[in-house]
């Protein structure tokens, strides 16, 4: 018998890799010493282009806490411009998945040398 491999797919992978070809966009041509606000400016700028419906700065529940792009309300988008990213940030993400009820998160830290965008999942909705 031959053993069976079974293709794995990625949650959204279709609009992740959209997504994740407009981030490596703007890291390229920002590069890795800009603020985090000029990122953003600049996602915004590439996602209306690419028209895909999204939502910038949005407010997450009650806790007055503001995620940076929601992406066809399904995917939360957060930016940081710092040398490494924390527990924190990754608890931050998964608080704001939760709140929002979305399945997936990405959390991008454009201060690295080479962009790794994170995908988080949301893991009290599997």
């Amino acid at each position: 018998m031959k053993p069976t491999t079974a293709k794995k797919e990625f949650l959204y992978g279709d609009l992740t890799y959209k997504v994740r070809k407009i981030l490596f966009a703007v890291h390229n041509e920002l590069g890795m010493y800009a603020r985090e606000k000029q990122y953003a400016d600049l996602a915004e700028q590439k996602l209306k282009e690419s028209g895909l419906t999204y939502k910038r700065e949005v407010r997450v529940g009650d806790s007055g806490n503001i995620i940076d792009f929601t992406i066809e309300d399904k995917i939360a988008l957060e930016f940081k411009a710092k040398p490494f990213l924390t527990q924190e940030d990754y608890g931050q993400t998964q608080r704001y998945l939760q709140i929002l009820n979305f399945r997936l998160g990405l959390l991008v830290n454009f201060r690295s040398k080479y962009l790794s965008p994170r995908r988080i999942l949301n893991s009290s909705n599997l």
